[in-house]
């Protein structure tokens, strides 16, 4: 949520930085802003789309020569989303301007201290008592910009990202970091800051990460200076990101949302490539090999994530408990630090999050880590807070994902948890040498089969269309199919504002069953061999109440047929790897649904890509 882009350098800024706005709009956002220096501080903002900043900026007719720049996408905390809380916020002496990604949690406190000391505030925000606080740091020490921001930090309790503008000093930059990600990206001439690299990479795939309580100072000069909140100067690595342009653009396709659904056959195979041999009998990977043997004899396993990353680590406690028999737990990070959990040193926790830089996670992982348990982090994001805050883990390789609703990444989440697990069973001397093989092989298909899923779409468009006017709909399964249920509701959820719930299908005589009627839409996952018989039944049970039945099965599925409104095959696996087969029609399903309805599927109202602020 909120994203930001800075730049210094010899080009003109408004141009880079509302080309990466529009870059950051997937983050989810209310209004935009863009802060200017040339000879004077110009701040343009506006409640609404990028597009409507740049409708603004041109009605205006400003000269937009300047070389020094910063922008905004605010996703509103502390005051509603308008023109005023718009940032980026400007000092009392309008000498100084922020933008902040983040929430100050002791900003109140602030406020009335800075209030009683004479200063005036113009919005609800948090982040203008910030820039308050810096001014008056600056003007009563008569310090430069950076120490300002870093004397004044230390008096802050909370997350930020921030970046500082001086108009007395055009050619400096200044940006600071806790808990809320910021990127630093470096060209010839020219610097940026950045919520990640996807407004930067057009100009340079040189990058530096930005640690947790570190202050960067940019200048015009060419040089850059990274201090920590007690000055201490910190030398990092610049690093090469592997993104390439084409992979954050639309491609063709009418949304992100859509291109991500069908690159699944390629970033399936691309989550298990090097890692698996069917031929050869082995699945390793390399976050985990280094301490496979305390793995191995873990009491628990514990998974924490938010939102789909959650639903992946609910299939994760089947396959760990079914392939590996580790008992395991799971858990929502944005209650597991709060609930005085217990956590053992021979614990195991797994740290799910696409971004990397979910806060709730990431403050769980802190705390167990504290507690001197073993932490994995399964990331998508190269560099992100999260990879570096575990002692090991995987990336599950994705590429970017644009679209709120996350499609791809949860499909390479579940890869890498199916190869976990295989592993770790393996390793352990629990699974038969042939079926071992056997779920390899089939997992080395996986991806040919989702394209041949992916070919029913026009047939998933016509049962959209059947549905879309629906105002409820009950997603069930059994076994590992129950948390894709949870899945399929969230994604209708998201993106095209339907009430849907997920339920393991025999909870359903036990509530929801009171709901179905005829204008129902019933999703059952149908795929199971194991409880093939009772989830025939509970069909039954909807066509006795009237209810529309749409089921997912197995091909050459007779029995359901007969009985169902609308069947969707998917090709046959090994039931531990169903998940990854029958999320796809959901997925679609969800995405046509949408589409029909109006709604903005890849920026759904009030959702953030990234959520980094508790």
């Amino acid at each position: 949520m909120c994203g930001i882009v800075a730049y210094l350098g010899e080009k003109e800024a408004y141009p880079i930085l509302i080309e990466g706005l529009k870059r950051l709009e997937y983050r989810g956002y209310d209004s935009s802003g863009v802060a200017l220096l040339d000879g004077d501080l110009a701040i343009y903002k506006k409640k609404g789309k990028v597009k409507e900043l740049e409708n603004h900026v041109a009605s205006l007719d400003p000269n937009l020569k300047s070389t020094i720049g910063m922008a905004h996408t605010r996703w509103a905390t502390h005051g509603k989303p308008d023109d005023l809380n718009a940032h980026p916020h400007k000092s009392g002496n309008g000498r100084l301007a922020i933008i902040h990604n983040g929430i100050i949690e002791n900003y109140n406190t602030l406020k009335k201290a800075l209030e009683s000391r004479g200063h005036t505030f113009e919005s609800e925000t948090d982040t203008e008592v910030l820039i308050h606080l810096i001014e008056e740091v600056q003007e009563q020490k008569k310090l430069p910009l950076a120490e300002a921001v870093r004397l004044a930090l230390n008096q802050v309790v909370g997350a930020y990202a921030i970046v500082v503008m001086d108009k007395n000093h055009p050619d400096q930059l200044v940006g600071a970091k806790l808990s809320s990600p910021l990127v630093f990206g470096i060209a010839d001439d020219e610097y940026f800051l950045a919520s990640d690299a996807t407004p930067i990479i057009k100009y340079t795939n040189k990058v530096i990460y930005l640690e947790d309580g570190e202050v960067i100072s940019l200048n015009k000069n060419g040089d850059y200076d990274i201090r920590n909140l007690a000055n201490k100067r910190q030398d990092h690595e610049v690093l090469e990101i592997d993104l390439q342009m084409d992979e954050i653009e639309k491609g063709g396709y009418p949304h992100y949302m859509l291109k991500e659904i069908y690159q699944q056959p390629v970033t399936v195979a691309e989550s298990m490539r090097g890692r698996v041999n069917a031929s050869e009998g082995w699945a390793v990977l390399g976050g985990m090999s280094e301490h496979i043997n305390r793995i191995a004899k873990s009491d628990r396993i514990i998974l924490t994530a938010c939102g789909t990353s959650w639903v992946a680590a609910m299939i994760a406690e089947y396959l760990f408990e079914d392939l590996a028999r580790i008992p395991t737990e799971v858990e929502y990070a944005s209650e597991f630090r709060y609930r005085n959990p217990i956590i053992r040193e021979n614990d195991f926790i797994v740290a799910l999050s696409q971004s990397g830089e979910t806060a709730d996670t990431l403050a769980a992982i802190k705390h167990a880590k504290s507690k001197g348990a073993l932490i994995y982090g399964l990331v998508n994001v190269v560099g992100s807070s999260i990879a570096r805050e575990t002692h090991c883990g995987s990336y599950i390789h994705a590429g970017p994902e644009i679209g709120v609703a996350s499609t791809k990444a949860f499909t390479s989440q579940l890869t890498v948890l199916t190869l976990m697990a295989l592993y770790l069973g393996h390793h352990k001397g629990l699974i038969p040498e042939n079926y071992f093989r056997k779920l390899l092989a089939e997992l080395e298909s996986i991806p040919n089969k989702i394209a041949k899923i992916l070919k029913k779409d026009d047939q998933i468009k016509y049962i959209a269309g059947e549905i879309r006017n629906a105002s409820n709909a009950l997603y069930l399964g059994r076994g590992y199919n129950f948390p894709v249920a949870l899945e399929g509701a969230l994604k209708l959820k998201e993106i095209s504002y339907i009430h849907a719930e997920g339920y393991p299908a025999a909870e359903m005589k036990h509530g929801p069953i009171a709901l179905i009627d005829m204008y129902m839409p019933v999703i059952v996952l149908a795929t199971n061999k194991s409880a093939y018989e009772k989830i025939f039944s509970n069909i039954q049970e909807v066509k006795a109440r009237k209810g529309i039945v749409i089921a997912i099965v197995t091909e050459g599925d007779t029995m359901i047929k007969e009985v169902a409104d609308f069947i969707i095959e998917i090709p046959e696996t090994e039931e531990p790897l169903t998940p990854l087969l029958s999320v796809i029609p959901l997925q679609l399903l969800a995405y046509h649904i949408a589409v029909m309805r109006g709604c903005h599927v890849d920026q759904p109202r009030n959702l953030a890509k990234s959520v980094t602020v508790e």
